[in-house]
């Protein structure tokens, strides 16, 4: 082959082969904006669907939070009998059914937000059981007597839960 023929046959495939390489790149920066616009259509159709559900979470946790605040849980189930541990026992008896009721709304909340959910369930535990261990209570009724008095004057650990639940609904919106 002669030198000639090289370069015609060259000046032919190089612009070809350029314009392939164009029209490449464009056809997948086309496909990349295809599957941006298809997924924030598929985001923002799932946001109409899954914010009712998230904001039902939340009332729903919030709920939970106010109904297992010692002023408020103590005030609903009285004590049965004069035995405090057994009171305590059903106080968290109460707490964990509850907590285990609304256990799934974990997956519409963030994860903050859970676990300050989870803490303030904890330390109500906690109080209520540190509470019957005192060697000055006698029975059931002055151990509610005993942490509704706490109460009053301090702030339950449901409140900064609270608190924070308010702060990412309003997030939300």
């Amino acid at each position: 082959m002669d030198f000639t023929k090289i370069l015609e046959l060259l000046s032919y495939t190089i612009p070809a082969v350029v314009t392939g390489l164009v029209a490449l790149h464009f056809f997948k920066l086309h496909t990349a904006n295809e599957d941006n616009r298809r997924s924030f259509l598929m985001r923002k159709e799932g946001s109409n669907i899954a914010l009712p559900l998230r904001l039902q979470a939340y009332e729903r946790l919030t709920l939970f939070l106010e109904r297992i605040t010692p002023n408020k849980l103590l005030v609903r189930v009285e004590p049965k009998g004069k035995d405090l541990q057994s009171y305590a026992r059903q106080l968290t008896g109460i707490i964990e059914q509850e907590y285990e009721h609304n256990l799934a709304q974990q997956i519409y909340v963030s994860e903050t937000a859970w676990k300050s959910v989870v803490t303030a369930k904890n330390l109500i535990v906690k109080i209520i059981r540190t509470s019957a261990e005192k060697s000055e209570l006698k029975d059931a009724e002055a151990l509610r007597q005993d942490i509704l008095q706490r109460y009053m004057t301090a702030e339950s650990p449901t409140t900064a839960a609270i608190s924070l639940l308010r702060m990412e609904v309003k997030k939300l919106f």
